[in-house]
């Protein structure tokens, strides 16, 4: 499909297309700030499921962005924290943030934010009653 693109242009769909993943630039903002456990991750992030975080987790391991560091404990502990690669998106992830202040409108409906701390509207299933 984008066969006559040039290399600088299919790396620059490949970075987006890596960014563009849901929850992957708050995992990077968030590891910003220095390394976190998995737990953390999940409990700083809020409504991401665990099955998507550890799929985000390791995609950004295979890229080399992040590593993940095990201490044998006991307990047996893993910590995620960027690499050289992971720290250059920085100033990305910093501008991106600034982008959005000005730009992104805070009141849309939680449905179209779908983001961080966004409540579902998808109504709770019905008991059934006993027979």
């Amino acid at each position: 499909m984008h066969d006559d693109l040039s290399p600088l242009c299919s790396r620059f769909l490949a970075a987006a297309d890596l960014l563009g993943r849901r929850w992957t630039g708050v995992i990077l903002r968030i590891l910003m700030d220095g390394p976190c456990r998995f737990g953390e991750l999940t409990e700083r992030i809020g409504t991401i499921s665990e099955r998507v975080l550890s799929e985000r987790l390791k995609d950004l391991e295979a890229e080399g962005i992040l590593e993940r560091h095990v201490d044998p404990g006991p307990p047996i502990r893993s910590e995620y924290r960027l690499t050289e690669k992971g720290q250059a998106f920085w100033k990305v992830i910093d501008e991106l943030g600034k982008w959005a202040e000005k730009w992104v409108d805070v009141k849309a409906p939680a449905q179209a934010r779908k983001g961080v701390g966004a409540k579902s509207t998808r109504a709770a299933p019905r008991k059934r009653k006993s027979a």
